[in-house]
């Protein structure tokens, strides 16, 4: 099931839907009773696939990322390394984001990511039973800010620093997929999911030891080797297998 958000010409308000062929059915809430309303798919703007509070992150889940960014010296984490990214960083598909005028060093980290459909509270026991289904993130860096911050505020939750989408796909098996960041048309980053550090299971058992998961919420599952600057003019696509379309976004602006 494709799950999106969406506008269309002429209503103000977003909808939520899911797409079969040709045509967008409107739905209630995400993933849920359609309405009896529907749309061409030629005729909706795609909107980020999620509402959340909060896009929870994980660092080094990926032992090839970990090489590349010189922490292969260091012990391998023994439960995931988590950080926030704030909700203003929430961008639709087929975006056109702005470089940002603080940093020189723009990168990408194309992602597999977990949209939460059920409230999942600290001690649930199956907390994959609360996942609505899965997407497409990138998970944008000021990476000189990042390394020059007392935090990442700034390096990781700037206006736009997670593009989502292009919608919801529920039929994904987020143990064995593939994740493959594109830009310009040239392949960068490909990485399996089963090789993750941390598998998803485990990444929402750890998250929500200590923390509330709700409804629309966003967990980023870490990123593959081969994370890299960006420049103005750059499109970049994250194709996730089994999702369908890539998550498409371009640079615009002059830079720092």
């Amino acid at each position: 099931m494709k799950i999106i958000r969406f506008s269309v010409e002429g209503r103000n308000d977003p909808l939520w839907g899911v797409i079969e062929g040709d045509r967008v059915h409107v739905t209630g809430t995400p993933g849920g009773d359609r309405t009896g309303g529907s749309f061409p798919v030629a005729l909706v703007r795609l909107l980020a696939p999620a509402l959340p509070t909060k896009i929870v992150c994980v660092g080094r889940n990926y032992h090839g990322h970990i090489r590349e960014m010189g922490n292969d010296s260091l012990p391998l984490p023994k439960e995931p390394g988590l950080f926030l990214k704030s909700p203003n960083t929430l961008a639709a598909p087929f975006s056109e984001i702005p470089y940002p005028h603080f940093t020189n060093e723009l990168h990408y980290e194309g992602e597999l990511a977990v949209v939460i459909g059920k409230r999942i509270l600290p001690g649930t026991e199956r907390p994959m039973d609360h996942v609505l289904g899965f997407t497409a993130g990138i998970d944008l860096t000021a990476r000189d800010c990042q390394r020059q911050d007392l935090q990442w505020v700034r390096g990781k939750s700037a206006d736009a620093f997670c593009p989502l989408g292009p919608w919801v796909e529920t039929g994904i098996d987020p143990g064995d997929t593939v994740v493959r960041t594109f830009v310009n048309g040239a392949l960068r980053q490909e990485g399996r999911t089963r090789d993750m550090i941390f598998p998803v299971p485990v990444i929402l058992r750890s998250i929500t030891d200590f923390m509330t998961l709700e409804a629309g919420d966003v967990v980023l599952t870490g990123t593959p080797e081969g994370v890299g600057e960006l420049f103005p003019g750059d499109n970049v696509e994250v194709a996730i297998d089994g999702l369908g379309s890539p998550l498409v976004m371009t640079i615009s602006g002059e830079g720092a």
